[in-house]
């Protein structure tokens, strides 16, 4: 695990502030939000991210049935504040075997969403045809959400996007059949809004999905 920050955009490594640049500097992206270390899964971590963040912190809850949270993640630094945040599960997927979900909320331009979709980035946008109807929706924060597929991504996961509470949410799931969970109409929790109720989250092992995408 990388004790260090790096690249929301590519997982490179990033130049901190110094004499010649108020802000973090990746050499291909130039300035960004630094993706901070990855947090192991526990409510000690949640309490973490949530308590640094400006994004929601996203994550199904009630889980579905089986299923844990597996790791957290945010882009951003203390003066800052976090501008996106990442949140993984894990559990039996819909047609068998394991599944794995990052749900991703960030400001405009962080890239953190794409850099998991394994694709360009940094916003959704150009691969969402938003003239169609949304292929899921999502009860985000109570509010109906719709989600539309993210076409030209890796034929290992299946990639959904849209808009909740002004900013981008991303849900990245695999293998990409699992994909169909998304079309169960999942209730979102932002966490910063849950309470005590964090305490009550199962969590399983670290995603090695939030490290290497």
């Amino acid at each position: 695990m990388r004790g260090e920050p790096s690249c929301p955009k590519c997982g490179g490594r990033v130049r901190a502030p110094g004499l010649f640049s108020d802000s973090w500097q990746c050499d291909a992206h130039g300035t960004v939000h630094p993706l901070q270390p990855v947090i192991p899964p526990s409510v000690e971590a949640l309490g973490v991210v949530v308590a640094r963040t400006r994004v929601p912190v996203w994550m199904p809850w009630p889980l579905p049935v089986g299923w844990l949270f597996t790791g957290v993640a945010y882009a951003g630094d203390d003066r800052s504040g976090g501008r996106a945040t990442a949140v993984a599960c894990s559990g039996p997927g819909p047609l068998g075997g394991m599944g794995e979900l990052i749900l991703v909320a960030e400001e405009l331009g962080v890239g953190l969403g794409a850099h998991y979709a394994g694709m360009d980035g940094p916003d959704p946008g150009p691969h969402l045809d938003v003239e169609k109807p949304p292929q899921a929706k999502v009860l985000a924060a109570g509010r109906p959400t719709p989600l539309w597929h993210v076409s030209d991504g890796p034929a290992d996961r299946a990639v959904f996007a849209g808009e909740a509470r002004g900013l981008w949410l991303w849900a990245v799931v695999w293998p990409e059949q699992s994909g169909l969970l998304m079309y169960d109409e999942l209730v979102l929790t932002d966490l910063r809004d849950a309470g005590a109720e964090v305490e009550l989250v199962p969590c399983g092992a670290l995603s090695p999905r939030l490290l290497e995408p």
